[in-house]
Formats: structure tokens, C-alpha cells, sequence
């Protein structure tokens, strides 16, 4: 049975118990990867998953079920199950469903294809045989990957909300190790596209051109002097601390920016972004797990607090409108609140005119103990890090094994200028352009 056909069922045991609020969420995917290593595919996996969240409202209470089997049975048992759910609550939180006739901003991203199995095999392998020909010191532990999924989600109400939404998406990734004099570093790529478009052979260069710059590297000097935080590095800070951007945390303090909104919290320089429609993203979504509309948005403007991120739970707590950000990390859990594609608007200089004129400081491309270094409550972090000093304008030797420390909130004040190298790595959740920081310390030599 399909999702309309179970829905249709759902509706109609509703309308049998009298149910007259409700919400029927649907979220399915289906993935497969592709891995080689040592000149083979070493791993292919498949897996598919998916189910139902039926919430309703039973008594002024809200309840809910979920299930993976959409069948005739499970269609009325999910709906006797969230009226029993209901029942035994005694929560008196207040029961919000999005309305129907609403207005959502058309997707641009991109209509890709779910790969064919013998085009990942051919692009993995080819990719591994290119990072084997970039030089000479790669080692026989450098591995691709080729990941594909497909995501719909679907949500229909009581108020006349009735949507769907399908994601596409494909990546390659690339791992290079390289070894020499006993020393092994490593570098490693990811980029989405319909696997045709993707220039493995940019990707894998690339990769081994950062494992091989790696080499002979130092540790960075102990010290207080300017800090910049390569994309991939600062987009790694914007992860671990975006939870403090959420209204639900501020609401239960787990955030300091709670009541803060139209204050300063952030350099002038500093504009904030949360875009689900950014442009070429595959990711790209018009409404949220609620089924309300989507919106780009800056969080942070010009320095100022702009807004939080709203559901519409945590909207009505604060008399605000919701932005949109409804979240669920799966068809069962809880609405919780997260960003689309956030990231930090670039500047107009170059990387170099950023770093000229700097006599001492360090370049901050990779950071690592984000789960156990970084407190998203205090902003407080001590990270792992490695890169390059900056000497004289210079990108110089490369360092690592140094520690960065310092804290978020202070970080978004004393960001002093900001590259025009705007990139959105990895999945392409958060972007950023190069940072330059004051006021953090390295703990190394």
C-alpha cells in the first residue's frame, strides 16, 4: 500500500472516532553507497526506510503513533493508539497545526537522478586510479566513495494542508593518504552533483595536494595572535554552535541569545544567513516539518540579532510567527528546531588581500574534538586543530597537533574581516567564506 492509500484509511477511522485535529507526517528514503579501496569495491549498501507519524489532538491533548507498515490494519491502529496516547497525557502544551492555503516559494535546486549501480562502481574506482596518479607518495589506504539518496517527505492535516516534497541527491568522496620518511597525512574532498558533472579528477588533486602540504608540519607557537578559519574549518564552528540560534534552546536555557533579538551580539561586518532556498543546493526545501512555508531569513544583520529560529510551538511561546524551521530527524521524532543552509555572507577581498600585512598568525583549516571540545550552552570550545602560519603575508609551514580555545559569542564580536571565498563544504548545510579572528589562543609549542 502507498502513502495516499494508507492515508485515505487514516482519514477514514478519524472520521469514525470523532477525530477532528490531526496531523499525518510521512518520511521515506532510500540510500546506496559505494565504496573502493585497494583497487576494488570493497562495500556496496542499499538500504531503504521510512514510516508514519499520525499526531491528533483527543480531548484538548495532543497524542500520537507512529509506523513503518502501511497496511489496512496499522491505518486504523495508528489512529486508536494516538486517541489512547492522548488520553494518558497530561501535558497542557498548546496544540498547533499548521493551516492549509498557505503560499510557498517554488524549488530551484537541481533534478538529479538516483545514479545507476554500474555508474557509481565506474565513478568510484576511476576516481581511486586518479588519486593514485597524483603523486607518487600515495598510499594503498586512499579510498572513494559514492553515495545516492532519495527522500520524500509528505504532510496533510485537519486545516487543509496537503504536501509533498522529493530530494535527489549524489556525492563523491575522496580520501587521499600520502606517506613519506615514515610520516602519513591524509586529504580528502566531497561534492554533491549528478555524478557526470563532478570533476573527480579537481576533487582528487585536490585532496592529495592537502594531504601532501600536510607533511613536515610543526606545532603552531603558543600565543594570542589573529586567527583565520579557512570555509571548512569555520563551517565546522557554525554546526557545533548553531543550537544556540534556536528559540527552543533559548526558551529552556540552553542558549544566552534568549531575549536578545534586535540587540548586538555579533562585529558589524557580521550578516547571518538561513537559506533553505540556496541556490544550486539539492537540499532545498519549501516548508518545514510542520508544513510551514519556508523562508530565507538573516539571523544576524549588520551585527544585530535579527532573529531566532521559530517553529510553531516555540513561536507562539514568544507571540512571534514562526520561520519556518521546523525540524524532525526522522518520521517519528519530536518537532525540534534547526537551519536550512546557514552561512556566514562573504566579503569582497581574496584570501591573500585578507592575510597581507599580517606578520604572525595561524590559518585554521581543520579542527577536530568538536563533540567533547565545544559546550553549544556556554559557546566555550577547545579544539584540536591544524593548518598553516601566517608569516609576512604568507601561508608558510604547515602546523598541527596546536589547540585553539576561546568562545563562540566572543568570536562573533571580534570577527574582523571576512574573504570573498564563500563555500558551502560537505553536504552543504553551512557555508562560509575565510575568517580572520582576534582574540583566541594557541596553545602549542
Amino acid at each position: 500500500m502507498d502513502f495516499q492509500e494508507f492515508k485515505t484509511h487514516v482519514l477514514a477511522r478519524c472520521g469514525e472516532l470523532g477525530v477532528t485535529e490531526y496531523e499525518l507526517y510521512y518520511q521515506a528514503a532510500e540510500s546506496v553507497s559505494c565504496d573502493a579501496f585497494q583497487r576494488e569495491i570493497n562495500e556496496f549498501k542499499s538500504a531503504a526506510e521510512g514510516g508514519v507519524c499520525l499526531r491528533c489532538v483527543w480531548n484538548g491533548r495532543m497524542g500520537s503513533a507512529s509506523t513503518e507498515a502501511l497496511t489496512h490494519e496499522e491505518a486504523r491502529s495508528i489512529v486508536d493508539r494516538a486517541v489512547d496516547n492522548a488520553s494518558v497525557l497530561e501535558s497542557d502544551d498548546p496544540v498547533l497545526l499548521a493551516e492549509g492555503g498557505q503560499t510557498y516559494e517554488a524549488v530551484t535546486a537541481p533534478r538529479w537522478e538516483m545514479p545507476r549501480t554500474e555508474d557509481m562502481v565506474s565513478a568510484a574506482l576511476s576516481s581511486l586510479e586518479q588519486i593514485y596518479a597524483t603523486d607518487s607518495r600515495v598510499t594503498d589506504s586512499s579510498q572513494t566513495q559514492v553515495v545516492a539518496e532519495r527522500s520524500r517527505v509528505a504532510i496533510c492535516n485537519s486545516r487543509g494542508l496537503d504536501l509533498s516534497h522529493e530530494t535527489v541527491l549524489s556525492a563523491l568522496v575522496v580520501g587521499s593518504i600520502v606517506s613519506e620518511n615514515g610520516e602519513t597525512t591524509d586529504g580528502f574532498d566531497i561534492r554533491l552533483g549528478a555524478l557526470p558533472e563532478i570533476d573527480s579528477e579537481a576533487m582528487t588533486k585536490k585532496a592529495t595536494e592537502d594531504a601532501l602540504r600536510k607533511l613536515g608540519g610543526g606545532v603552531a607557537p603558543t600565543g594570542r595572535y589573529p586567527v583565520f578559519f579557512a570555509p571548512e574549518a569555520m563551517c565546522d564552528l557554525l554546526s557545533t554552535f548553531c543550537p544556540v540560534f534556536s528559540s527552543e534552546n533559548a526558551q529552556k536555557g540552553l542558549s544566552k541569545l534568549g531575549g536578545k533579538e534586535g540587540s548586538v551580539i555579533a562585529s558589524p561586518i557580521v550578516t547571518l544567513v538561513d537559506d533553505p532556498f540556496y541556490p544550486g543546493s539539492p537540499l532545498q526545501r519549501p516548508f518545514d516539518a510542520e508544513g510551514s512555508p519556508t523562508c530565507r531569513k538573516n539571523v544576524i544583520e549588520g551585527g544585530v540579532l535579527k532573529t531566532l529560529l521559530y517553529n510553531l510551538k516555540t513561536a507562539a511561546l514568544a507571540g512571534k510567527q514562526t520561520t519556518g524551521n521546523a525540524s524532525k530527524a526522522g518520521y517519528d521524532a519530536p518537532v525540534a528546531v534547526r537551519p536550512f543552509t546557514m552561512y556566514l555572507t562573504p566579503g569582497e577581498i581574496s584570501r591573500e588581500e585578507l592575510l597581507a600585512g599580517v606578520e604572525k598568525g595561524v590559518l585554521i583549516n581543520s579542527l577536530g574534538g568538536l563533540h567533547a571540545g565545544a559546550n553549544p550552552i556556554s559557546g566555550d570550545f577547545s579544539l584540536q586543530s591544524a593548518g598553516f602560519m601566517v608569516e609576512n603575508g604568507s601561508l608558510t609551514e604547515s602546523v598541527k597537533s596546536f589547540t585553539v580555545a576561546g568562545n563562540f559569542y566572543d568570536l562573533l564580536k571580534n570577527i574582523t574581516a571576512l574573504g570573498n571565498d564563500l563555500e558551502t563544504p560537505g553536504m552543504g548545510s553551512f557555508g562560509s567564506p575565510t575568517v580572520r579572528v582576534e582574540g583566541l589562543t594557541i596553545a602549542g609549542k
